[in-house]
């Protein structure tokens, strides 16, 4: 299915269950789809600036929001996913927030900003989880961050910080994937708490590689690139 959005959209996430679609735009508004039949559910309209990151916890019942306008607002959904309901925005970064990732229990929330702050969140009161050595047990659900305990070792000797654009583990957490601003998309295995750790890579794209993806089933890696 199709639907048609008013504005540029700069973010998406799909529930657990499937059922639901969200999509953010670029002015700070979202959108909720029926994700069988791509019919519109709701919208709402709490940030300021783009939408970066989109994601579902892993129980389904709250939607966290990145925004670049540098916070994260979290929402809870209702059983029957008809209503989206603010309650809470998470205030800390001081720049764009471009990263954000659950825990397997929907308890915590850990988000990066475009200038490399790694920060983590209590998601039910939106409490800012001061001491990063207490969370280092924590088992999240997704990983998208591209700093963290586990990725340690995708960063390459002599990097500057803004070399690697996109992070993602597969759904058996065996896999991580990164894709850089040299064209390439290097594939590690996971965890990788040592640096420099080794990797296959491929170069197909004619541009910086912008996003990727594991299929849901962990077998393929689904990557873009700023140029094609």
């Amino acid at each position: 299915w199709s639907a048609p959005v008013a504005d540029e959209a700069s973010s998406v996430a799909i529930h657990p269950t499937g059922d639901i679609v969200v999509v953010g735009l670029k002015t700070g508004r979202w959108i909720v789809f029926d994700g069988s039949s791509g019919t519109y559910i709701t919208s709402g309209f709490d940030a300021s600036e783009a939408l970066d990151c989109l994601k579902f916890s892993p129980d389904g019942r709250m939607l966290g929001i990145g925004s670049h306008d540098c916070q994260i607002y979290i929402y809870s959904v209702t059983d029957d996913m008809k209503t989206v309901t603010r309650f809470g925005k998470c205030s800390g970064h001081s720049s764009a927030v471009s990263h954000l990732d659950w825990s397997t229990d929907s308890q915590y929330m850990q988000t990066l900003s475009a200038d490399y702050e790694l920060l983590f969140w209590k998601a039910k009161t939106c409490k800012q989880m001061t001491s990063p050595v207490t969370m280092r047990d924590v088992v999240w659900a997704t990983y998208s961050c591209p700093l963290g305990f586990t990725v340690v070792g995708i960063w390459p000797e002599g990097a500057d910080g803004t070399d690697i654009n996109t992070v993602h583990r597969n759904s058996r957490s065996s896999l991580l994937a990164t894709g850089d601003d040299f064209n390439k998309v290097k594939l590690f295995r996971y965890p990788l708490p040592q640096p420099r750790s080794q990797c296959h890579e491929a170069t197909g794209h004619s541009s910086h590689v912008t996003n990727v993806q594991f299929t849901q089933d962990a077998s393929l890696p689904i990557s873009t690139g700023g140029k094609d």
